[in-house]
Order: structure tokens, then C-alpha cells, then sequence
């Protein structure tokens, strides 16, 4: 008798209309949640982490404080909210991304944690829409089209598998970052 092949699953699809790639400074993004990549300390930083606690005001120190009173800090790969303070964003999540050293110390689960973390906060609060910044692709190193395929892959798998958030930004700082989403899209990543 001859074996019958089971069809291939189909993968998880989303609406393309959920995903979008926009070329701003994130701390003008006026989403219901923008995503730091901040350091474990979460008392800002340089970078992404500095110009949103600089744009925030102290209200999200004080609320960064608070969670390292309460939990210590934040380590890699995990997220944590805070209030957005003055940012035209109502919430910050807080994710610490890997290091960059060479990719041979987890650092693509972790930044891939990162994406995952987050968006489940945002799920859990129920938040209508998320902006991302590169996590990790500056002072961190990590090579930014590897981390535009990671950031496009997890985003587009969690939307595929849930309601929340409705919407997600990738937010490029500049043409460069851009292009590499837009290629990560239309390669189907």
C-alpha cells in the first residue's frame, strides 16, 4: 500500500496591513507604546535609551527605579512597562538586548527575546500599537541586517498568532535601516 503524504501545514499568516516600517525619530512616534533598547540598569543610556528618557522626562526614571527596587534591573532578552511621560507614546517598554560577540553567545535567541517579550507585554495590556526600534544594532554591534531579519521574523510571527498589538512600527533611524526592513519584507523572512 502506498504511504499517503500528509499535507505541509501551511505557516501562520498576518495581515501585512498590522506591519509597517516607518523612517522617524522614535521619540516622535505617536503609537500607544514605544520599545526602548535599554541597558540592564534601566537608567538610561546612550543612544535610543538616552533621547527616550531625555523626551520622556523624569516620570519614567522614577518609574525605572521602581522596577530595579523591585526586581533589580532588567537582563537581556527581557521587558519590562513604563509610563511614556511626555512622549506623545502613552507607555515605554524596556528590552536589554545582546551584545554583539560574534553570534556565538546566544545572541540571536536573546535578541529574538527581545521582539517576543515585548510584543507580549504589549498583548497583555492590551496596547493597540507598538514602535520598535533596531534593538542592539547600535553601541551594542549587532549587524543590522541580521537583526532587521530576526525583528521582521518575530514580529510577523506573533502577529500571525495573535489580536494584540493591532499594529506594529519598525522605526528606522535612517534610509539605511529602512531599506534592510523593506528587503526582510518583500524576501517573505
Amino acid at each position: 500500500m502506498p504511504d499517503i503524504m500528509k499535507p505541509t501545514p501551511l505557516a501562520p499568516t498576518y495581515e501585512p496591513s498590522r506591519l509597517r516600517i516607518e523612517q522617524t525619530d522614535i521619540t516622535k512616534l505617536a503609537t500607544t507604546a514605544i520599545v526602548n533598547a535599554a541597558n540592564s540598569s534601566l537608567l538610561g543610556g546612550g543612544g535610543v535609551d538616552g533621547a527616550i528618557h531625555r523626551a520622556g522626562g523624569p516620570e519614567i526614571l522614577e518609574e525605572c527605579r521602581k522596577i530595579r527596587a523591585r526586581q533589580g534591573g532588567c537582563k537581556t532578552g527581557e521587558a519590562v512597562i513604563t509610563t511614556g511621560g511626555r512622549l506623545p507614546a502613552g507607555y515605554v517598554i524596556h528590552t536589554v538586548g545582546p551584545v554583539w560577540n560574534g553570534g556565538l553567545k546566544g545572541e540571536p535567541e536573546l535578541l529574538a527575546s527581545c521582539y517576543r517579550n515585548s510584543l507580549r507585554i504589549a498583548a497583555e495590556h492590551k496596547l493597540d500599537s507598538v514602535g520598535f526600534p533596531g534593538i542592539s544594532t547600535g553601541i551594542y554591534g549587532y549587524p543590522k541586517e541580521e537583526a532587521a531579519a530576526i525583528a521582521v521574523r518575530e514580529v510577523q510571527q506573533w502577529l500571525a498568532a495573535h489580536e494584540w498589538p493591532k499594529e506594529v512600527v519598525l522605526v528606522a533611524f535612517d534610509g539605511q535601516a529602512r531599506q534592510l526592513y523593506e528587503r526582510q519584507l518583500a524576501s517573505g523572512s
